[in-house]
C-alpha cells in the first residue's frame, strides 16, 4: 500500500548528549540524524561544497532559478545550511532558489525544535522553518519564505511513492543525496529511486553524498553519471561527489544563464485569484498589468472574512485533495503578513452521517483533527449543543481586504481600472506580443506574451473555449453585538457558518453569519429573506444564542455571486490550444483555499519551474478537461 494513502509515520526519538548538546537518534533506523563531530559543518562540506554550491548560487543571473533536491529530509539540517549559505552569497537580483525534498518518518514539531537546537547560529532560520512546518498528512507541502526568495517542497511519505509523482519544468541542478545508511536504510538507495533521481535531473546535474557505499556508486555510474571520491568530513575518508556531464565538456554545466527579456503578462480581473497571480508573479520579481472593471474584492472575494476550513476526505485520499492541501498552503502563507490570517481552529457540526464521519477523522492525528461529542462540543463553543463535531485544528480566518492591502503595496503590480471586452491574438512573427486585450470601444489596453483570464463567471466571455460556469449567489450577513454579549471562542460551520469577528480597540464584536446559496441566482442585491436563512441555519444546531440575536431588520449583509465549474473543481492553467492564453478560473465558494496554491502552479508552469502538486491533481484541474471529455464522449 502507497504511503501517501495511509497514515503518515513519525519519527520515534531517542536522544543522546554530547558536549552537552542533544542529538537525535531514530528508533526506526538505529542511526544518528548527523554527526557526532560537527553535522552542520559536515553539512557544508559534503552537500554543500560537493555540489559546488557556494559558486554556483553566486553566479546565478537575475529571475534565474536553481533548484536543489533531497532525498531525505530529517532534522532539516541541510536546508537550513543551504538557506544560510544562501543569505551569504545570493546576488542582488531577483534569483530564487528552490529545494524538493522526502520524508517517510518526520519529526514531530517539538522534535524539530528540540533537534535544531543544537545549532544556535540557524536560531533564526530554524524559527521560520518550524513556523511553516507543516502537520504529518502524506503528499506535497509547498513552504515559501516570502522575503527571502527561496521555497521548499516537502513530500512527506516513501521515497519510492514521491518521487514518480514528482513534476517539473526545471531540471535539479544539484542532489543532496542523504538519509540514513544504506546499511541501515536500504530502501532509499535502491535502483527504482536513482531512476527517478536521473528523471528529474539533466546534463550539468551535480550529486552530493557521505556514503560511497558500492550500490551508490554503481547505481550512479549505469546513467552515465561520473562519480569521485574527495575526502570526506572528518574521520570519514571519502565522500561521493558525482556530475552528469554536458554533450560538449568534461565538467559541470555552468550556470550563468545568457540575460533574457522578460514576458509581459496581464491579469484580467482583482479577485482572491487575480491577486493570487499577481503576487505569484511579482514576488518572483516578474512585472504585471492587473486590469479590473471596478475595484480589487469587488465581487465574491470581498466579504469581511472567509474561512479556511479543510474538507474531511478520507485520509487515503488527502494528498490529492486539491482543496485541502491548498487550504494549509493558504494558511501557511498568509500568517507570514500581519493582520492577514486568524488560526483560531474550526469546530464544525455534524448533523448527518456523523458515525461515518467521526470514523473517518479518527485516522487523522490528533493533533490536527478531533472528532468531540456533544458536551466537548458545547465546552468547546461555549454554547449548547446537541450534536457531536469535528474540531479542525488547522483552520482559520483569512482577512480578504488585509491579504488585498498586502498584495498591492508590490511595486510590480500595475492596477488599472478597465473592462476587457475581448482578447485578439496577434501574428507572432510581426509583433513583440501575443495577444492584445481591447475595450468596448475597440481600443487596445496593451499588448503582451501571457494573459491569465481570472473573470470568474465572466470568463467563458473572453475566451469561448472555456466551459460555461453556473452563478451561485450567496449572501453573508453580520450585525454588531455590545462587549458583554456572550463570547464565542471559535468559528463554527453547519450547514452555514458563524464567527466572532473583534475589531481593534473596540468593546463590541461582530457576528458573522453565512452563507446562502442559490444556484442560476446573479443577482447581489441583499435580501431579508437570506438574512432569515442565515438565521435558520444557526437556529437549527445553537437556538439559545440565536435568540440573543437583534432582529434581522436590524442587519446587514453583502451578496456575492460565485463561479461554479461543472465538475466543482477550479480551472487553472493553460488553455488548450491558446499558448500565453490562462486562467484561474471557476473556484466557486472556495476560492481562498484553491487560489495561491493554483496561482503557485501556473507561475511554475509558465516560468519554468518545479509544480506543487502532482500530474493527477493538475489533470484535475486543467481548463482544457471538458473539452477532451467532450471529444472522447463523441468517439
Amino acid at each position: 500500500m502507497s504511503s501517501l494513502t495511509t497514515a503518515i509515520q513519525q519519527a520515534e526519538l531517542d536522544w543522546m548528549i554530547q558536549d552537552g548538546v542533544e542529538i537525535p537518534v531514530s528508533r526506526q533506523f538505529g542511526d544518528v540524524y548527523f554527526s557526532k563531530a560537527n553535522g552542520l559543518a559536515e553539512t557544508r562540506h559534503v552537500f554543500l561544497q560537493g555540489n559546488e554550491l557556494p559558486a554556483r548560487l553566486a553566479q546565478l543571473q537575475s529571475h534565474q532559478y536553481f533548484c536543489v533536491g533531497e532525498t531525505g529530509f530529517g532534522t532539516g539540517l541541510n536546508i537550513l545550511a543551504l538557506w544560510q549559505l544562501w543569505q551569504q552569497c545570493r546576488p542582488d537580483n531577483h534569483s530564487r532558489l528552490h529545494v524538493i525534498t522526502v520524508e517517510k518518518f518526520p519529526l514531530s514539531r517539538d522534535g524539530l525544535q528540540r533537534a535544531l537546537a543544537a545549532w544556535p547560529e540557524l536560531t533564526e532560520l530554524s524559527r521560520q522553518l518550524i513556523d511553516q512546518y507543516p502537520p504529518a498528512l502524506p503528499g506535497c507541502h509547498r513552504l515559501v519564505f516570502a522575503n527571502e526568495r527561496f521555497s521548499v517542497d516537502l513530500w512527506l511519505g516513501d521515497a519510492a511513492d514521491c518521487l514518480p509523482l514528482i513534476q517539473t519544468s526545471h531540471p535539479v541542478d544539484a542532489w543532496f543525496m542523504d538519509g540514513f545508511a544504506p546499511k541501515c536504510n536500504p530502501e532509499l538507495w535502491q535502483d527504482n529511486i536513482l531512476k527517478h533521481l536521473i528523471r528529474l535531473s539533466a546534463p550539468g546535474t551535480t550529486f552530493a553524498s557521505f556514503s560511497v557505499a558500492g550500490v551508490v556508486k554503481q547505481g550512479l555510474r549505469q546513467f552515465g553519471i561520473k562519480v569521485t571520491r574527495p575526502a570526506g568530513f572528518g574521520h570519514k575518508r571519502e565522500m561521493l561527489k558525482a556530475w552528469w556531464l554536458t554533450p560538449t565538456t568534461n565538467d559541470v554545466l555552468i550556470t550563468v544563464a545568457p540575460t533574457k527579456n522578460l514576458p509581459k503578462i496581464a491579469i484580467i480581473g482583482a479577485g482572491i485569484a487575480g491577486l493570487s497571480m499577481a503576487h505569484a508573479l511579482a514576488t518572483r520579481g516578474y512585472a504585471c498589468d492587473l486590469y479590473d472593471q471596478t475595484a480589487p474584492l469587488a465581487g465574491a472575494s470581498g466579504n469581511p472574512r472567509a474561512l479556511l476550513a479543510p474538507k474531511l476526505v478520507p485520509l487515503a485520499k488527502f494528498a490529492s485533495n486539491l482543496m485541502n492541501l491548498g487550504g494549509l498552503f493558504s494558511l501557511r502563507y498568509w500568517q507570514q503578513f500581519k493582520g492577514v490570517v486568524e488560526k483560531t481552529g474550526i469546530v464544525h457540526v455534524l448533523d448527518k452521517r456523523v458515525e461515518q464521519e467521526l470514523e473517518k477523522a479518527s485516522a487523522y492525528p490528533h493533533d490536527i483533527l478531533t472528532g468531540l461529542g456533544a458536551v466537548q462540543t458545547s465546552t468547546q463553543i461555549s454554547q449548547p449543543v446537541s450534536c457531536s463535531s469535528l474540531w479542525f485544528k488547522q483552520a482559520g480566518l483569512i482577512n480578504p481586504h488585509a491579504l488585498a492591502q498586502v498584495i498591492l503595496q508590490n511595486p510590480a503590480i500595475y492596477q488599472h481600472q478597465a473592462a476587457i471586452s475581448h482578447i485578439q491574438a496577434l501574428d507572432l512573427a510581426t509583433q513583440n506580443a501575443s495577444w492584445q486585450l481591447l475595450n468596448s470601444q475597440q481600443e487596445t489596453l496593451g499588448m503582451y506574451d501571457h494573459v491569465v483570464i481570472c473573470t470568474a463567471l465572466n470568463s467563458p466571455l473572453l475566451c469561448q473555449r472555456l466551459p460555461a460556469l453556473k452563478p451561485i449567489r450567496g449572501q453573508v450577513s453580520w450585525f454588531t453585538q455590545a462587549g458583554d454579549a456572550p463570547p464565542l471562542p471559535i468559528p463554527v460551520t453547519y450547514g452555514g457558518y458563524m464567527a466572532q469577528l473583534h475589531p481593534p480597540a473596540s468593546h463590541e464584536s461582530t457576528i458573522l453569519l453565512g452563507a446562502s446559496f442559490i444556484r442560476q441566482d446573479d443577482q447581489t442585491d441583499v435580501r431579508l429573506a437570506d438574512h432569515q436563512h442565515n438565521l435558520d441555519l444557526i437556529k437549527a444546531i445553537a437556538p439559545t444564542l440565536a435568540h440573543q440575536f437583534p432582529a434581522i431588520s436590524q442587519w446587514q449583509g453583502r451578496a456575492a455571486i460565485r463561479a461554479q465549474s461543472p465538475d466543482y473543481l477550479p480551472l487553472a492553467g493553460q488553455i488548450a490550444g491558446r499558448h500565453g492564453l490562462w486562467t484561474l478560473s471557476g473556484l466557486g465558494s472556495k476560492g481562498f483555499s484553491f487560489a495561491p496554491l493554483c496561482a503557485e502552479l501556473i507561475c511554475a508552469q509558465l516560468l519554468g519551474e518545479v509544480w506543487p502538486v502532482p500530474q493527477p491533481v493538475i489533470d484535475s484541474i486543467k481548463p482544457g478537461r471538458f473539452l477532451e471529455n467532450s471529444k472522447a464522449h463523441h468517439l
